[in-house]
């Protein structure tokens, strides 16, 4: 067992983030854990039975009585790292952390509610191979019954497309039909291709690019933190790519957290990142004022379906 309770990260720039990881495991898949239900165990169980998966990082940020017995079992295994002792610090912190104590080259972070599929960790590490830098692999993410996910592969996020998108407004009116920013039901590409946005269910990048672009933006507490990552890796002069033959199940439906607060921090989430890549005043101050519009819009979604006091549905911005 590799136990790193007390491990904790010190954010800052990209270069105090940064240290080189000693020659080691090529492959480290990375996993925060917060009250993700019963399927947890089965997620565990897909990362360790791939052979192309050199080491595990669990971060635990605060589990039930149970799950932390399924953390203690794989931490067991002599692959396997668990950090505990940092309490719920959200999910990109977290996810800072355990890319911080991985040793591979290659980083792939994945949700606790997802199912590798066969060759999914090949897949991505395949399509990363001489690739410039910075470069970010997203996997293909479907839902249980084999159809992609909302999110998987996505346009550019911004307030006008974002409003369109969690209204369904740009679906429900042929007009404005170019402003969806969602392609899941486009016919899936042969080999990877060039996108705007992928999911943070499951994707790659380089453990060297992840940390010259500063790892995930820790002002993010829960969503969006992945749009934020893609835009920046593209701000770089990088590339993001959709990998269709990297596929992940994603049930996302397990959370035991309540609907309206994981909307709402995806709203909030949403909000942050318009200002924070607003150029110009006008789109500084339309950020702003498009910011409590798009958090009551985010929560009323979970209210309208009535979903608000169930478990996580699945809601896909």
């Amino acid at each position: 067992m590799n136990d790193s309770s007390g491990f904790f990260l010190k954010e800052g720039l990209a270069g105090s983030l940064w240290t080189a990881a000693p020659k080691g495991p090529e492959t480290s898949v990375i996993m925060v854990v917060y009250r993700t239900g019963p399927v947890l165990a089965e997620s565990i169980q897909r990362v360790l039975a791939d052979p192309d998966v050199d080491e595990l990082i669990l971060v635990d940020n605060g589990s039930t009585l149970e799950e932390a017995e399924v953390l203690d079992r794989a931490a067991e295994n002599p692959i396997v790292t668990l950090i505990r002792g940092q309490d719920n610090v959200g999910f990109a912190r977290g996810a800072n952390i355990g890319a911080k104590a991985a040793h591979g080259e290659t980083l792939v972070i994945l949700n606790p509610d997802a199912f590798l599929e066969e060759g999914c960790v090949r897949a991505l590490r395949l399509a990363l191979k001489d690739k410039p830098s910075p470069c970010l692999i997203g996997a293909r993410i479907l839902n249980p019954d084999g159809t992609e996910q909302r999110g998987a592969r996505r346009g550019e996020v911004t307030p006008v497309t974002s409003l369109l998108s969690l209204t369904h407004l740009s679906r429900a009116m042929g007009g404005l039909k170019g402003f969806e920013i969602h392609h899941e039901h486009d016919p899936a590409p042969a080999r990877g291709m060039a996108v705007p946005t992928i999911s943070g269910a499951c994707f790659a990048m380089r453990r060297y690019d992840f940390f010259s672009v500063g790892g995930f933006d820790v002002s993010y507490f829960l969503h969006v933190e992945d749009v934020d990552l893609c835009w920046r890796v593209r701000k770089a002069g990088g590339q993001v790519l959709f990998e269709p033959r990297a596929r992940v199940t994603h049930l996302g439906s397990t959370s035991l957290q309540s609907p309206l607060k994981v909307e709402f921090w995806k709203g909030v989430g949403l909000a942050r990142f318009f200002r924070k890549r607003a150029d110009s005043v006008q789109r500084v101050i339309t950020a702003f004022l498009l910011t409590p519009v798009i958090i009551a819009v985010s929560v009323l979604r979970p209210v309208m379906r009535g979903q608000a006091f169930k478990r996580r549905g699945g809601l896909r911005f």
